[in-house]
């Protein structure tokens, strides 16, 4: 599964501050352990140690501290308990796992041999050629709208989005501008690129709104972006979005760490 060692790299990070945290707060718990008990439905507590009778030590209410590091370190001892099982585990399938190993034994294969060879599924390779061939029909251009054209050759709606399509092709990021999507309760949109994700498998969609200071343009970037959201596709997720005004400019380095961040 694609993305999966990244998806259990970030659990052992999560499991390894569990246990840093609990084994701390076990350090600083007190000795023994807490029994409870009911009568007349109202709970009665116990200290439970090496040297207490064998029912343990009858704890008073008023000593909530008390009562409340024992139950905290009985539960910290089991989250301890468990975060180390799963920690193990995990450690051991990420040791030797590759996401891409499936597909790097065909990879490895012979020139030759690959050619008489059927993929159980396609390679990366194969998935973006076919997703890259694919025709479709962008939005039409006004005849008020200038002439602004990509180093890739295809006409685009503004500086801005020239200089995301260059810096895209120049990285050899593979992208479609403006291929439209179909957003249920909104209609057709046109995002201005397109790319497919190697992570997930999964398209993601970048919306640039260039004139957000334009209180009828933002609106409607506003409504498109609750459409998105409606359609299960979300900022963060599926969706990058990128604003300018007047006076805020989107820079190179902007795009750059969103490239880093979604499509690498």
């Amino acid at each position: 599964m694609v993305g999966l060692k990244e998806m259990l790299l970030a659990e052992q990070r999560r499991l390894e501050k569990i246990i840093h945290t609990s084994q701390r707060e076990l350090k600083n718990a007190p000795e023994g352990t807490l029994r409870l008990s009911t009568s007349q439905n109202r709970p009665q507590y116990y200290h439970c140690t090496k040297n207490s009778k064998k029912n343990g030590t009858y704890i008073s209410r008023e000593n909530k501290f008390l009562i409340q590091q024992l139950a905290q370190k009985s539960y910290n001892e089991k989250v301890l308990k468990c975060a180390e099982k799963r920690l193990s585990q995990i450690r051991k399938i990420t040791k030797d796992y590759n996401d891409h190993e499936i597909e790097e034994i065909f990879e490895k294969e012979h020139i030759e041999r690959k050619k008489l060879i059927q993929p159980v599924e396609p390679t990366w390779e194969q998935k973006m050629k076919s997703w890259a061939a694919e025709v479709y029909q962008g939005k039409e251009f006004q005849d008020n709208v200038p002439l602004i054209f990509t180093e890739r050759g295809e006409r685009v709606r503004s500086k801005s989005e020239k200089i995301m399509a260059d810096y895209f092709f120049r990285n050899n990021i593979e992208y479609k501008y403006e291929r439209p999507l179909l957003l249920k309760g909104y209609g057709t949109v046109y995002p201005d690129f397109t790319f497919l994700s190697r992570r997930t498998g999964e398209e993601i969609y970048w919306e640039h709104d260039g004139k957000m200071d334009d209180p009828t343009y933002a609106r409607n970037a506003v409504k498109k972006i609750e459409a998105y959201e409606n359609n299960n596709i979300f900022p963060g997720e599926r969706l990058i979005l990128t604003f300018e005004t007047e006076y805020t400019i989107l820079s190179t380095k902007t795009i750059e760490k969103l490239v880093e961040k979604y499509l690498n």
